[in-house]
């Protein structure tokens, strides 16, 4: 972690972004453009980003070979449990090449209820969104705009951090 702090700070500065939010959550000083990433969803149908827009969304971009994401995922679904609706939603984005019956696996043996299956098997998602490691969670408007990131696991479900996010739904 002695290493990837000033990572992290330096990245948050080239993006004109300060830690203002809890757990580290970084929040730029204007909203940035978000890639429209596609995805998969559980059905076969694919999507993408704009399928989104007017509501505010919080892409976590993970992978079941992830340690720290299968750590935080119970959170994430707490979190949609107590927030999500049509004016958010948490959007778990899978990178898994192996795609969708991996993560409904995966989904299925921790108890995941609340979110949705998003696939990206390209792992094209990673680029287009500037990740820099995994987990990493983004928060975008309802403009489509990027609002700010989390690089790294959280617990999404601390009452602290619903607060801050409930803050920009209402």
């Amino acid at each position: 972690m002695k290493i990837l702090k000033p990572v992290l700070i330096a990245w948050a500065l080239s993006v004109g972004a300060a830690f203002a939010g809890p757990q580290g959550f970084a929040l730029h000083d204007t909203p940035q453009p978000v890639a429209n990433v596609r995805y998969e969803k559980e059905d076969g149908n694919r999507g993408d980003m704009e399928d989104f827009r007017g509501k505010v969304i919080l892409v976590n971009v993970w992978a079941t070979w992830c340690v720290p994401c299968r750590e935080e995922m119970p959170t994430l679904d707490a979190l949609q449990a107590e927030l999500g609706g049509g004016d958010f939603e948490v959007v778990a984005l899978s990178i898994d090449r192996a795609g969708s019956q991996v993560v409904r696996r995966f989904y299925d043996e921790i108890g995941v209820t609340n979110l949705n299956m998003y696939v990206d098997q390209t792992m094209l998602s990673m680029t287009a969104l500037r990740t820099v490691g995994l987990p990493t969670t983004i928060l975008i408007d309802a403009q489509g705009q990027e609002l700010g990131r989390l690089v790294g696991p959280a617990e999404w479900d601390d009452p602290e951090m619903v607060s801050f996010l409930r803050s920009f739904i209402e």
